[in-house]
């Protein structure tokens, strides 16, 4: 049966056209990269993939057994000006909640097809399901290596370290999910990174294919995590354009604005095409905000870039507070109608049943609050947004875009909620955009009395557990070494009224070894008990 499901998929490809890209080996033009997943509702899953040529009809042959790939579904093949590659979108629809399937998309290449191993994803878990899981979020995480984040480049990490990526593929079979809620992979640092010599010069008219080339090592360097586990995203202000928020040549005194950014590189063109996030089923828009539910935890990702609604104009577009020197700003969006966003969170938050889904946890690029630098902080969204937070009980707020780390107290119109985190009536808000990418970590500016936690010395990522309807903790997991650095537990007072699933918990193989600055456990929380194991490092 496999034999044969494998020559129908015609996965022998030596007759291909071939193409020379940059730093890499010759590949087929329509040979696979990039895979990605995006859950779509607790029974569907989106399955993406570039190639170097558009593909007629994209097709993903997947199963529940790796032997037996004879279910497919299809999709589309787009791409923009200026792209080098077709990002392929196939959403399959009508599978298990919470069940592991195996997968295989068209034009697979492969020297012994009879030893091929699938690709396998797992789909979302029902809500209502109490059972325990572990998320990661990272946030602002760039490209690493020789055209990114380096021990030589502007930002530095230690030649024996592991980088966030590396960090997260170790770990991913202890989370369940991956949300990266903006600044991905900083493609419009390209001209940044050749004025200060890091890379070699290109004409501005040739920019693009730098910003290309970016791009596109940034996906192949997620591969390893982002073909087995949902690639949750956000947008963020660096996936507007392609000039950086604007930057500056001190030898010529020349200050580029979002004037040089081609067709195709503007007004979020990359970010758009090449995700594809579960907003038709939440009624969201595109990939800028959806919702999804995922076992006892609502997840809803707003957009801080652009649609604030209310009147007030979003940082990323015309004449927003990201414009820098440029009056015009990043000149992206808005997207929707007016208010669409914040009609349609109000409409979301309102929907949610409690007595499934406990938990509600929100995600956007901009932090609210912060010892952040320059316009980190996002005044606008705290108008936009904040209400309904508030209104609505949200439990927690992630957020990145000022890069260090931050654990704010759950706060109320600027002041920190007196019970902390036990039982608190306003939202704990967490930044932490230490993820990595070429300018490295930013400096702390300020100290707000509500932030318990902060350190700019290290990269990092987020490790959220849901522990059951009431207690839910937050690690910022060290990049390098895989060590704690800091963590904390919230309880909340929600009604549990549904049962654990038998499936197994995937916090199994995640990275504990000490807990510096953690957070001490108030009386409520403090009757709960997590007990943490130390898990041997092993070198990569």
């Amino acid at each position: 049966m496999r034999s044969l499901v494998l020559a129908v998929l015609g996965l022998a490809s030596s007759a291909l056209a071939q193409i020379n890209v940059p730093g890499q080996v010759p590949i087929n033009l329509v040979e696979p990269l990039q895979h990605r997943l995006a859950y779509a509702g607790t029974t569907g899953m989106t399955v993406s993939w570039n190639t170097y040529e558009q593909i007629n009809k994209p097709t993903v042959y997947y199963g529940t057994n790796s032997w037996d790939l004879s279910s497919y579904a299809t999709g589309t093949s787009v791409t923009y000006a200026t792209s080098l590659t077709w990002s392929n979108h196939v959403k399959i629809n009508g599978l298990m909640p919470n069940t592991q399937y195996y997968y295989i998309v068209s034009n697979t290449n492969c020297y012994n097809c009879s030893e091929l191993t699938p690709y396998t994803f797992t789909t979302a878990r029902s809500a209502g399901d109490y059972t325990p899981y572990t998320v990661a979020v990272a946030v602002d995480l760039g490209v690493m290596g020789s055209t990114g984040l380096s021990t030589t480049s502007k930002g530095k990490i230690t030649a024996n370290d592991s980088t966030t990526i590396q960090s997260l593929a170790r770990y991913m079979d202890g989370f369940d999910f991956l949300w990266h809620p903006g600044d991905i992979g900083y493609a419009d640092y390209w001209l940044k990174e050749q004025i200060q010599k890091y890379l070699t010069f290109v004409p501005i008219d040739k920019g693009y294919e730098v910003y290309n080339m970016l791009l596109n090592t940034f996906y192949d360097e997620m591969q390893p995590i982002t073909a087995q586990k949902p690639y949750m995203v956000g947008p963020g202000n660096h996936e507007a354009n392609c000039d950086n928020g604007g930057t500056t040549d001190p030898t010529t005194n020349i200050s580029y604005t979002v004037n040089i950014c081609m067709e195709g590189q503007r007004n979020f063109t990359g970010y758009r095409n090449h995700f594809r996030m579960p907003s038709n089923e939440s009624g969201g828009l595109e990939s800028f905000w959806y919702s999804f539910d995922h076992g006892m935890v609502h997840f809803i990702q707003i957009d801080t870039e652009t649609d604030l609604g209310h009147g007030i104009v979003g940082p990323d577009e015309a004449y927003g507070s990201e414009g820098g020197f440029d009056t015009i700003g990043q000149d992206a969006g808005p997207f929707g109608t007016a208010n669409e966003q914040i009609n349609w969170l109000q409409q979301d938050l309102a929907s949610v049943d409690r007595s499934k889904t406990p938990w509600i946890i929100v995600s956007g690029h901009r932090p609210f609050y912060g010892a952040s630098h320059e316009n980190g902080v996002c005044d606008e969204c705290v108008t936009a947004f904040e209400p309904l937070f508030l209104k609505y009980n949200v439990d927690l707020v992630l957020a990145g875009h000022v890069h260090f780390y931050e654990r704010n107290a759950p706060i109320r119109n600027g002041t920190a909620d007196p019970n902390e985190l036990n039982n608190p009536s306003a939202p704990w808000y967490i930044m932490n955009g230490a993820a990595g990418h070429y300018d490295g970590l930013d400096p702390i500016e300020g100290n707000p009395d509500y932030i318990r936690y902060v350190q700019n010395s290290t990269y990092g990522w987020s490790k959220l557990t849901f522990h059951n309807c009431t207690h839910l903790t937050h690690q910022f997991i060290v990049s390098g070494n895989g060590s704690v650095l800091d963590t904390a537990t919230l309880y909340k007072n929600h009604t549990c009224s549904m049962s654990a699933s038998n499936s197994s918990w995937t916090n199994s193989s995640s990275p504990v070894t000490d807990h510096n600055g953690s957070a001490s456990l108030t009386a409520s929380s403090a009757l709960f008990v997590v007990v943490l194991a130390t898990v041997l490092m092993v070198a990569m």
